[in-house]
């Protein structure tokens, strides 16, 4: 049998529906959804048919709002900046300016040739995907 899920009081279940019809950003709205719908005492099938995210991810995300409240529930990707560039600016103006002419060998440009021109820019290797 399913353990019941508890919802702590940080926002009334009013509030979560609030939350959940005024999100603009669609992950944070539907953790808004699954914490109003739980918070209401459905169960978490019921949640999982009605989002699409699985039992754990529910759990999870009422498990996360427990402890931090409703800065549990922002989508912190759009923070994430990702890794540093590999070239500078000023070596993204180089390759732009190889990249106006052919390529040493001829032909095209592709993937390998631009890796290669890398490789001997940065002085390192750089494995062409």
């Amino acid at each position: 049998m399913p353990r019941l899920l508890k919802v702590q009081p940080h926002k009334s279940i009013e509030e979560l529906e609030k939350l959940y019809r005024q999100s603009q950003d669609p992950i944070e709205r539907t953790r808004c959804q699954i914490l109003w719908l739980v918070a209401k005492g459905h169960k978490v099938e019921e949640v999982a048919e009605v989002t699409g995210y699985r039992g754990v991810s529910i759990y999870r995300i009422v498990r996360r709002y427990n402890q931090l409240g409703i800065d549990g529930l922002k989508d912190r990707r759009h923070q994430h900046q990702g890794p540093e560039t590999l070239l500078s600016e000023i070596d993204q103006a180089f390759l732009w300016q190889a990249l106006q002419e052919p390529p040493i060998d001829g032909g095209l440009w592709n993937g390998p040739k631009v890796a290669k021109w890398m490789s001997e820019d940065l002085e390192r290797p750089i494995h062409p995907l």
